[in-house]
């Protein structure tokens, strides 16, 4: 590549990772601000609740929260940047220099990459870790048992294998960090998967091994029901492997993704969300490079056919159907209808396909 060229590229690149990352900035600001203002809402009565707190918890959940802007940062800063240059008859002067729409696409393309790369390995994490630190600091705020409410959204749900045959344990409340259990429902099955009892209990508490079930009641196949004072019910979870269960799977760091499906295969829970958030994370790079493209087909119509407006629409178009298409592929890959592997690439893949096919028919006819 001739200085020229590694000047222009270093000038594109710049331009338009200056205008991603700007439009990225004024989405975490909004979700910032939002997010501040309901933690006043529902921690305001509270005696622990203080302003500075509450602008330290939404800070600390900004990043996390604003992971799902990254695309849309992409597209409409993309769109702005191809605007500016438009406007300054830039890219006409680029165009003419004899720079095809895929040499001068090039840098952007590569610093949409380069974003996506460093968002799933090292915003990724950090926002998982601030978020903790967030949910730590929400206890003050808004009690320990909300706040794992607000996590989770459900009741506890848990399998555990044993050599003695399958548990599966139902509980409505939990404190403690996951170490206590209560309104306990517990269902044992022998080793051929049939059932072999359940057991009532006010509460359960996990210790080294095992449950310890209080005020437990067991009902027996073909005997009758047996009340104890304790009852133990033998498990090899961790409290850190219950509270991980629990979590929202965009809260949990890339790198620490595959060991948590593996736990969550382990205790019987679903892992399509866990799978669907790493391969999603994996795929971001492509998706940011995507959106490069879709915005160069919107833009280069617009230039084409005139019109900011007509521009400015396209442009809203593209995102919407972007957030919808996203949105469907990941409830479908959530739950398992689709592979979570297909949930996530798919947005991606059709994305960059069709900006490139729509830019061969605009530059190649």
């Amino acid at each position: 590549m001739t200085v020229v060229g590694r000047t222009l590229s270093g000038y594109l690149a710049g331009r338009f990772a200056r205008w991603i990352l700007g439009v990225l900035v004024v989405g975490a600001l909004l979700i910032f601000v939002v997010d501040f203002f309901e933690l006043v809402r529902r921690a305001g009565e509270r005696d622990g609740f203080s302003v500075g707190r509450a602008l330290a918890m939404s800070l600390l959940r900004t990043p996390s929260l604003s992971e799902r802007l990254w695309p849309f940062a992409a597209l409409f800063g993309s769109i702005g940047a191809f605007v500016g240059l438009a406007r300054r008859s830039e890219l006409v002067v680029i165009r003419s220099a004899g720079v095809s729409v895929w040499q001068f696409l090039v840098p952007p393309v590569a610093v949409a990459v380069v974003l996506g790369i460093a968002v799933t390995t090292l915003l990724n994490p950090a926002g998982a870790w601030l978020r903790q630190k967030a949910d730590e600091l929400g206890v003050v705020l808004l009690g320990r048992e909300q706040v794992l409410v607000t996590q989770t959204a459900k009741d506890l749900w848990l399998r555990q294998r044993g050599v003695d045959g399958d548990t599966i344990i139902h509980a409505r409340q939990i404190r403690e960090e996951g170490v206590d259990l209560y309104g306990v429902t517990v269902f044992s099955f022998d080793q051929g998967g049939g059932f072999a009892e359940r057991i009532e209990a006010e509460s359960a508490r996990l210790e080294p091994d095992h449950w310890r079930l209080t005020n437990a009641t067991v009902y027996a196949i073909d005997a009758e029901p047996h009340v104890h004072d304790s009852f133990l019910v033998p498990t090899d979870l961790q409290p850190a492997e219950i509270l991980e269960t629990l979590g929202q799977a965009d809260a949990v760091s890339f790198w620490r993704l595959p060991t948590l499906i593996d736990r969550a295969a382990r205790a019987g829970l679903s892992v399509y969300p866990y799978r669907l958030q790493f391969q999603s994370l994996i795929a971001l790079p492509l998706l940011l490079g995507a959106m490069v493209l879709i915005a160069a087909t919107v833009s280069l119509r617009g230039a084409r056919f005139g019109g900011t407006g007509r521009l400015v629409a396209s442009g809203v178009a593209a995102g919407f159907v972007l957030y919808v298409a996203t949105e469907v592929a990941r409830d479908l890959g959530g739950v398992g209808l689709v592979p979570p592997t297909i949930s996530a690439w798919s947005p991606g893949v059709v994305a960059a396909l069709l900006g490139a096919t729509i830019l061969l028919n605009l530059e190649d006819g």
